[in-house]
Order: C-alpha cells, then sequence, then structure tokens
C-alpha cells in the first residue's frame, strides 16, 4: 500500500474532519459534566470518561451517524449504581454494557429494532427527557 492509498482511505479531508473534531469536543464538554451531576458523580470522572471514547472511537474507528459519547439515558440509569455502591461499580458496569454491545452487535441484534415502532421509540425519548429535567430540578 502506497501513502496516497492510506490517505485517501483514512483521511480524505483532513481539515474537515479536524474541523469536525473540534466541535464535537466542544459540544461534549458540557454534556459530559451535565451527565456525570446527573449520575452523582465528580465532574472530572465525566470528561475523563468522554476523552478516552473519544480516543477508543478514534483507533477503532467511528461509523456515520454513530454515538461515541455519554448518554442521558445511561446517566439516568447508573443513579441508583453509584449512589448504593460508589464509583468503583460504576467503571465495571460500564465494561459490562460495552461487552453486551459487541455481543449484540455480532448477533446482528439490532436489526430487531424494525419491529419497536415509532411511538414507543418517541415515547422512551419523551420519558428521557422528563427524567432528565426532573434530575436537573435539584441543581435549579
Amino acid at each position: 500500500m502506497n501513502l496516497v492509498h492510506l490517505r485517501s482511505e483514512w483521511a480524505p479531508n483532513v481539515t474537515r474532519e479536524l474541523l469536525a473534531g473540534a466541535v464535537v469536543a466542544l459540544a461534549l464538554i458540557p454534556e459530559a459534566i451535565a451527565f456525570s451531576i446527573i449520575a452523582g458523580v465528580d465532574p472530572k470522572v465525566g470528561l475523563y470518561a468522554s476523552f478516552c471514547i473519544a480516543v477508543v472511537t478514534a483507533f477503532a474507528g467511528g461509523r456515520p451517524a454513530m454515538i461515541s459519547a455519554a448518554t442521558g439515558a445511561m446517566a439516568l440509569l447508573m443513579v441508583g449504581l453509584v449512589k448504593d455502591h460508589g464509583v468503583g461499580y460504576l467503571f465495571a458496569a460500564t465494561i459490562l454494557t460495552g461487552l453486551l454491545q459487541i455481543v449484540a452487535g455480532a448477533l446482528h441484534l439490532g436489526n430487531l429494532m424494525r419491529f419497536v415502532s415509532r411511538s414507543v421509540v418517541t415515547g422512551f425519548v419523551n420519558a428521557l427527557a422528563i427524567l432528565i429535567f426532573l434530575a436537573q430540578m435539584p441543581e435549579l
């Protein structure tokens, strides 16, 4: 493989990739802080975790429309875990979640999402928004 082929495959438009990375990084900082506050951990934990996710995604390779960041759904689920068992269990739960996602991807379980109706997905997202709002009320 020559250098031109590698460049065209891995970095077809370096300027666009750098700009996209900068925008995502700037958007990820407040998101990581907010979700770590929701989960009940120190905001530094959220920032370090977001950085680690970005590095792993950069080396493992992302896909278009793939979300590689903290999510509100996971932050809401982790509140009880952190409250009951501490941050140590949060790391173990994160590793286990990643392994389950790898297994689900290998088994092509994403195809089952075709059977979930649009109204169920809309209800899930709306409920998630309400729960995030309620979780922020003490901070207000």
